[in-house]
């Protein structure tokens, strides 16, 4: 790991913990020796961030004079909780971990009255009918989508018939309360949908389809809105 890269991860940690945060706790978490934690505190100081505290008191984490604050107005400030919130409900263990991390990020860039309602923010999301686990790992899935590298995995429908499918991953979304990747199927010869609950076995291969998943997942996307038969809940999605 980089200098520049534990300097970034030790300041996170200090947002995300509750001050004051002793030493030994950010060395055990970072799996560093404490003369690190009190350099890097150090040098954290050097480079403009405001650190209260001391060794054998615990450190605060009071702003981080080296980013410039954002500017979001009240209903922004609500809308990104609520979105991040649900993502916290509704996403992959992986993501649902990021949500944490995201509010902490952002609440270190904002002004100490923005700060406060992020943290208090009056809307949230609460979810009573669990999202079924994925059969795949969902990061090396989305890293294939973004990489646009073709997949393949074993799949079982909703009647319960078994195939192998190979597909150019174009997207996941929410579709009645369970993940969905949206695909070019070469099985079917056309765009398919897959819950990720499903699926099985995932291969990432090395056949790329670059640079074509933006153009094919607008297609896709436009197809669902204009089908007369696609369900009311599917087409709600895309419009």
């Amino acid at each position: 790991m980089s200098r520049t890269t534990r300097l970034f991860q030790l300041m996170q940690a200090m947002r995300q913990a509750a001050p004051p945060v002793l030493a030994q706790s950010l060395a055990r978490d970072m799996d560093v020796s404490l003369r690190t934690i009190y350099r890097d505190i150090d040098s954290l100081r050097s480079l403009g961030a405001v650190i209260d505290g001391e060794a054998g008191y615990g450190y605060t984490l009071i702003e981080d004079a080296t980013l410039p604050p954002l500017g979001f107005d009240d209903e922004e400030i609500e809308a990104l909780v609520l979105g991040l919130r649900e993502v916290g409900q509704t996403g992959d263990p992986s993501l649902a971990q990021a949500d944490g991390r995201a509010l902490s990020k952002l609440k270190g860039r904002l002004s100490p009255s923005q700060a406060h309602r992020l943290e208090h923010a009056v809307l949230s999301a609460r979810h009573f009918r669990e999202v079924p686990k994925p059969g795949v790992d969902p990061r090396a899935l989305r890293q294939a989508a973004w990489a646009e590298m073709r997949i393949t995995f074993a799949y079982m429908d909703k009647e319960g018939a078994a195939s192998e499918r190979s597909v150019d991953p174009l997207g996941i979304t929410a579709i009645d309360n369970a993940h969905c990747l949206l695909a070019y199927c070469h099985l079917r010869q056309d765009y398919r949908s897959f819950r990720l609950d499903r699926m099985r076995d995932l291969v990432v291969s090395e056949d790329s389809f670059r640079p074509n998943r933006v153009p094919m997942l607008r297609e896709f996307i436009e197809r669902i809105r204009n089908d007369p038969f696609a369900s009311a809940n599917t087409r709600t999605l895309f419009s």
